[in-house]
């Protein structure tokens, strides 16, 4: 019993978080238009409306190149404030941490009305604009890159800097050269993550971004409110895609990160 029971227990969680999921991919393929209701007939319908349907189209493309532009934007500032922070004295560390856990902890709808109050309500910011938008999703994403740069940094060799210095190399190449190389599956990792919070999120987004613009997350809450059936039915095959595309990138990232180990082992040998 004591072998079986965590096996079983972690069966269980895993049904409760995927089970809806795979629902939800099975009635994206049916011309079912509620979730839970009789099948009649599978069909690709779902599928041709989301890349038919300008809105729809308009809408993911501009979820997507908001979400790169702010993970790429999340990301530079992430990792240059990890690298600040790993390089300042004690009481500067301890002050860039704390201030980096602080808006990962705190409630998204806290962090998505104060950058509403602050750029919008004080400094004038014209909302219609994307600047709110933003920078909202980069102050939500660059404490996550930071988070996922700093590890990678504690198990580099702390004297692989200095030594590039006394090799000749100027910072500037020290750091691109020697420190940024050393970095890169925590910045990889980092910008992931940036983009799967930039796409995920609604409160943020809600509060910061242009009347005339919707994300998914967005969209998503407003369709389910009401609308059109098509419409409703179209978002069942974008969520599949979106898991899909996640399961595989995961899976890759994986792959790759097992054959490095590999490699290193047998290098060690």
């Amino acid at each position: 019993m004591k072998k079986i029971a965590p096996i079983l227990w972690l069966c269980i969680v895993l049904c409760f978080i995927y089970i809806p999921i795979l629902m939800l991919a099975v009635y994206s393929f049916t011309d079912a238009t509620i979730v839970g209701s009789g099948i009649n007939a599978f069909s690709f319908e779902n599928y041709i409306n989301l890349f038919a349907n300008e809105e729809l189209r308009d809408m993911i493309l501009g979820t997507i190149a908001l979400a790169l532009v702010s993970a790429t934007i999340a990301t530079i500032l992430g990792t240059l404030g990890a690298i600040g922070g790993f390089y300042s004295k004690k009481l500067g560390k301890s002050l860039l941490n704390s201030a980096n856990q602080i808006p990962v902890v705190n409630a998204d709808i806290v962090t998505g009305f104060s950058i509403c109050v602050l750029l919008i309500v004080l400094l004038g910011v014209n909302k219609d604009t994307f600047v709110p938008l933003g920078v909202g999703h980069v102050v939500l994403c660059a404490p996550f890159v930071y988070l996922s740069v700093m590890p990678k940094l504690k198990q580099m060799d702390n004297n692989l800097y200095e030594a590039a210095l006394d090799l000749g190399a100027t910072p500037a190449q020290a750091l691109f050269k020697v420190v940024l190389p050393q970095l890169v599956p925590g910045i990889l990792s980092g910008f992931m993550l940036a983009i799967t919070l930039s796409l995920d999120d609604y409160f943020i987004t809600t509060y910061t971004k242009p009347s005339t613009f919707d994300t998914i997350s967005t969209y998503v809450v407003n369709a389910t409110k009401g609308g059109q059936t098509e419409i409703k039915t179209a978002l069942w095959a974008l969520s599949t895609l979106i898991f899909l595309i996640v399961v595989v990138v995961v899976i890759i990232m994986n792959v790759t990160s097992s054959k490095k180990k590999a490699e290193v082992n047998n290098a060690k040998i």
